[in-house]
């Protein structure tokens, strides 16, 4: 018999709108939770959610958005963030590509984490990969002045396909140049799966690429 999806939310539901963001702004939707956020920060597709659940406990001050696609997965994270009391998260039910778009502000986003997206390792589905050319260059354009973003896979072929990509992006520096990436990241918090993987003797592979300020001041003035 197949287990019934508990619906109820015992606390505070930190579940948010499309609608609700473009009507009232991501303040207002966080207000007062934290009052005035020291940091904006994205996670795209949360899977699981002790990532984000980690985050936002070691950065009271900072404003996490969790956006993933599973109707499933985000209502078991609103009953987690509910009973667990957490304040500075809302969550998003929806696409990545469709918040980055639509719901964030150019230069508004001071860190973005893509942790292990679906790989579709399968050459006639890699369109369907979230890591693409134009889903990048938004990204790009998202992150305030000095704003990072951080990508992980464990799959070496998505590996090759993510350098390539994140390497051609205007206005994007790649922290660990020379490097194309590092398998390591000390300190970093890692994810259920990510731990099961290492287990298995899997090791990830990781990016993180700064938006440097420079690029900011280029856009802004442009040479004649």
């Amino acid at each position: 018999m197949a287990r019934v999806l508990k619906t109820d939310i015992a606390g505070v539901d930190r579940r948010v709108t499309a609608g609700a963001v473009r009507e009232l702004g991501w303040r207002r939707i966080f207000a007062p939770d934290p009052p005035e956020p020291a940091r904006f920060v994205v996670e795209i597709g949360f899977g699981r959610g002790e990532f984000l659940l980690d985050q936002a406990a070691l950065e009271p001050e900072t404003a996490f958005v969790g956006v993933e696609l599973s109707h499933k997965r985000v209502l078991k994270m609103a009953r987690r963030v509910a009973r667990l009391g957490v304040s500075n998260v809302r969550l998003v039910e929806a696409r990545g590509e469709q918040v980055v778009s639509e719901l964030l502000e150019p230069g508004s986003v001071d860190v973005f984490w893509i942790n292990f997206p679906d790989p579709w390792p399968k050459r006639r589905h890699a369109g369907r990969r979230l890591i693409q050319s134009g889903f990048a260059r938004e990204l790009a354009t998202r992150l305030a002045p000095w704003g990072r973003l951080h990508v992980a896979t464990d799959d070496p072929g998505y590996a090759a396909w993510i350098d390539a990509i994140l390497s051609d992006v205007s206005g994007l520096a790649n922290v660990h140049a020379p490097a194309p990436h590092v398998r390591d990241v000390p300190g970093r918090l890692q994810t259920a799966y990510e731990r099961e993987w290492r287990d298995r003797g899997r090791i990830p592979y990781f990016w993180t690429y700064e938006r440097p300020a420079a690029s900011v001041l280029a856009q802004a003035d442009p040479a004649p």
